[in-house]
């Protein structure tokens, strides 16, 4: 029996939301959400009924719908997402915000752990003059940044390794990072889009999900020159900790800055 467009998105939508299922449809058959707006008696091919129904049951077991059509929208532009990267989350666009604040002319920046290249690519694109180098140990996911950065027109140094690892004997006027911070044993990890996100760049394994940031922190006076920023984000829980690791580390301007949802989000520090 032959849909319309309304039958199908009413029919899906019991099972997975109105929301989702209008982002499936539109990514199923090539169309925008205006489109299906305008369009409810449309009859749908078979074919169309088969692709939207394969996308809502993956959906209904868990999948996140930003794997599902391949992309991401960050700071207002679109990325290519899937698997081998963690999908940019509304709360990372604080960490930029604060970034963008500290880049002036030609400034030499470095986004560690850069995962899709959201960070990196945005900080690049909206101050061109500067020199933006992204890290990541994972090669897989240096090949999303890179045709994230190539989507976009960014010009970006991306190297592979861990952290601080491919970045000898080089200084940067800012540090900026958005690192795995879930505590090994959090529950979440195991709930929701989670389930189907990288671990590594969820959690490096440490009780208390401090682990990575920590050695960021320790490793980024090496890494910055004087008067140099590094700003990172971290759990809800962790302002504290970061704040105590910055003073450890030395930095000076020790701030924290929350989301949207007023939750203290970033922490952050300038070398004396």
């Amino acid at each position: 029996m032959k849909r319309t467009v309304r039958a199908a998105l009413d029919e899906s939508g019991v099972h997975i939301g109105a929301t989702d299922t209008r982002a499936l449809a539109a990514h199923a058959w090539g169309v925008s959400r205006a489109w299906l707006a305008a369009n409810p008696m449309h009859i749908l091919t078979e074919s169309q009924g088969a692709r939207l129904d394969l996308l809502v049951a993956q959906r209904a077991m868990g999948h996140p719908v930003a794997y599902l059509v391949g992309r991401r929208e960050f700071w207002s532009r679109e990325f290519d997402v899937g698997p081998e990267v963690l999908i940019p989350r509304p709360e990372t666009e604080t960490l930029v915000e604060a970034a963008l604040a500290r880049i002036e002319g030609t400034a030499a920046v470095c986004d560690l752990g850069t995962g899709s290249g959201a960070i990196a690519v945005t900080l690049a694109c909206e101050r061109r003059e500067a020199r933006v180098v992204a890290t990541d140990a994972s090669a897989d996911a240096l090949a999303v940044a890179r045709a994230n950065a190539l989507a976009h027109g960014a010009a970006i140094d991306f190297r592979v390794g861990p952290w601080y690892a491919p970045l000898t004997d080089t200084t940067f006027d800012l540090i900026v990072s958005n690192p795995p911070y879930v505590a090994a044993q959090d529950p979440h990890l195991d709930r929701g889009d989670l389930r189907f996100e990288p671990r590594s760049a969820l959690t490096d394994g440490s009780d208390d999900g401090l682990a990575s940031l920590r050695e960021i922190i320790a490793g980024a006076p090496a890494h910055l020159k004087s008067g140099g920023w590094i700003l990172i984000e971290h759990g809800y829980d962790q302002a504290d900790a970061c704040r105590a690791l910055l003073e450890a580390a030395g930095f000076g301007g020790i701030l924290s800055i929350p989301d949207l949802a007023g939750i203290p989000r970033v922490a952050g520090g300038r070398r004396e």
